[in-house]
């Protein structure tokens, strides 16, 4: 924590896609068109019922960071992009703390970066990559 204090509200979305091609092409999609700050992308091997049959799948977990404010139009482009018929759709509200919470909540905003920065967001880190 940077200190500060201040916490920013963010939503944190679960979804999978088949393989990492697929996910890797959705958390780009999402990334260009701003609706969320992070993509983290994991591989798991899944059991589930569909269509009366136990299934089983290698896939990819995909965990994406966004706001409040984003989550309706992050749903729309999940669901319009997505490779499943029934794509896994759970979120829940989380909050993150200091630099982190403002980077976020800058690269999903409709401000560029250059006027969230001068807001008063902060890149994460030193300069590295988040996730």
């Amino acid at each position: 924590m940077d200190g500060s204090g201040t916490e920013q509200p963010l939503e944190i979305v679960l979804t999978t896609e088949a393989d990492g091609a697929r996910a890797e092409s959705l958390a780009a999609a999402l990334l260009d068109r701003r609706l969320v700050a992070c993509v983290a992308l994991m591989p798991v091997r899944s059991l589930y019922r569909w269509q009366g049959r136990i299934e089983r799948s290698e896939e990819v977990q995909l965990l994406l960071k966004t706001t409040p404010e984003c989550l309706p139009a992050l749903e729309k482009a999940v669901r319009d992009l997505h490779s499943y018929e029934v794509p896994e759709w759970i979120h829940w509200r989380a909050s993150a703390a200091g630099s982190y919470g403002r980077w976020c909540a800058g690269e999903v905003v409709a401000l560029s970066r250059d006027a969230a920065r001068s807001a008063g967001a902060a890149s994460p880190g030193d300069g590295g990559r988040a996730g």
